[in-house]
């Protein structure tokens, strides 16, 4: 491995959750690729639209994360995790946290969505995908 991939990966390592996320969207956006393929494989984007299945609906692409529920026991904990994920002032953080349900995260990838719901659940929060 280069000295310059390796430098990379050291500052790959620093990122948030939401930095994370950010960086894949923009690498996505950037080289026209779809980093949710699986596998560690990215997949290129065919310019064309071929739709030689009327019935093949599109797979959604962008999530919203909702923070649902906070139980009063739990409100600490969560509101952590929220100001970690949304990268929000204290002050912010707990508005949100108190004026359920409220979308919290907008517009992310499958991944990040499902890693941001896991951390909440773990929590104690109900959260929803939409």
């Amino acid at each position: 491995m280069t000295e310059k991939i390796s430098t990379l990966i050291a500052e790959l390592k620093t990122l948030t959750l939401l930095e994370a996320a950010e960086l894949v969207k923009a690498i996505e956006e950037t080289f026209d690729v779809d980093a949710s393929a699986g596998g560690g494989v990215m997949m290129v984007n065919s310019g064309a639209g071929a739709s030689d299945d009327s019935s093949s609906a599109e797979e959604k692409t962008e999530f919203d994360v909702s923070l649902d529920e906070v139980p009063k026991d739990k409100k600490i904990s969560i509101l952590k995790v929220v100001r970690s994920v949304t990268e929000l002032g204290l002050k912010e953080a707990k508005e949100v946290v108190e004026n359920t349900p409220k979308v919290i995260k907008a517009g992310l990838t499958k991944s990040a969505a499902e890693e941001a719901k896991k951390l909440l659940e773990d929590a104690g929060a109900v959260v929803t995908l939409k």
